[in-house]
């Protein structure tokens, strides 16, 4: 009976120290095997592997891209003046024998809050290099380049590799006087914009306004002298038909004309005229002796 008992015994301490001697890492994960809180192996991939049960501690940790994304930060830029940025970063476990013993036994929100200063940093360092232009209109993916290469060289102590930083906007702060600054900025150079183009529209109106008026002045003057070229002709061919009309029958002519002064002469009705009877002004009025 007590070597039944312990076989027994045998046999499920066995199974217990097979059990205790695997472990599983998922394809998601990596993992460290601590011997005495000392790391003995790590960056293992997945699958099964085996420890030694109860001397051989596992960890393991998640190996997908991870974010950081904190509340929007202030920084001056070359002129002094400030602005607020909103980041993210992605990162990931690169080191994990590294990430273990610099966060805090690997702990997530502890390598985040030593991440967080590192990205800070460069970030603080790129905008103090660039005018307020230049960080709003040089493009965030140049900024973001630029900062990676920075974060990462930080990041390295921390067994973490940063895969990307990220501006999702660079505004101005509320609270300061660059607000004016900018905008009465803006207002000068629409102001400016506008006066040139109106400058640029008088301009115009009034060339094509001397245009408008040059033609017109031709136009009269091309009209006028026509009028007067037909006008003469018609005058010509007036006294060449009076010529043959009254070559034809003088004594018509004359009375015509004779007609026509009397006419001109007592236009207004009250014309007083004293003329000797037998006056040849007079020789059509009464009856004619000669």
């Amino acid at each position: 009976m007590r070597a039944l008992t312990l076989i027994l015994f045998l046999a499920i301490a066995g199974l217990l120290a097979a059990m205790g001697s695997v472990f599983v890492v998922n394809e998601s994960q990596t993992a460290i095997v601590l011997n005495l809180g000392r790391v003995v192996r790590s960056n293992l991939d997945p699958g099964l592997h085996f420890k030694w049960p109860l001397v051989e501690e596992v960890r393991k940790f998640d190996q997908r891209i991870l974010s950081l994304d904190d509340a929007p930060e202030r920084y001056l830029t070359a002129e002094k003046k400030d602005v607020s940025v909103d980041f993210f970063v992605k990162w990931k476990i690169d080191d994990v024998a590294a990430y273990y013993r610099a966060a805090n036994g690997g702990n997530e929100e502890a390598a985040r809050q030593r991440l967080t200063p590192i990205v800070k940093n460069a970030l603080r360092n790129e905008i103090n290099q660039r005018t307020l232009q230049e960080v709003v209109s040089a493009g965030r993916a140049e900024l973001s380049g630029s900062l990676l290469d920075q974060v990462n060289a930080g990041a390295a102590t921390l067994g973490i590799e940063v895969v990307d930083v990220r501006i999702k906007r660079i505004n101005l702060p509320e609270d300061s006087t660059i607000l004016d600054t900018v905008y009465g900025r803006m207002r000068t150079e629409r102001t400016q914009v506008a006066n040139q183009l109106r400058a640029e529209g008088v301009e115009q109106s009034e060339t094509i306004r001397s245009e408008a008026d040059r033609q017109r002045q031709v136009t009269i003057a091309e009209a006028e002298r026509d009028a007067q070229k037909l006008r003469g002709e018609g005058d010509a061919r007036a006294a060449e038909i009076y010529a043959a009309a009254y070559g034809g029958d003088p004594e018509f002519y004359a009375f015509y004309r004779s007609l026509e002064a009397y006419r001109n002469s007592m236009a207004d009705g009250q014309t007083v005229m004293v003329l000797d009877p037998d006056s040849e002004f007079l020789r059509y009025f009464g009856n004619d002796k000669r």
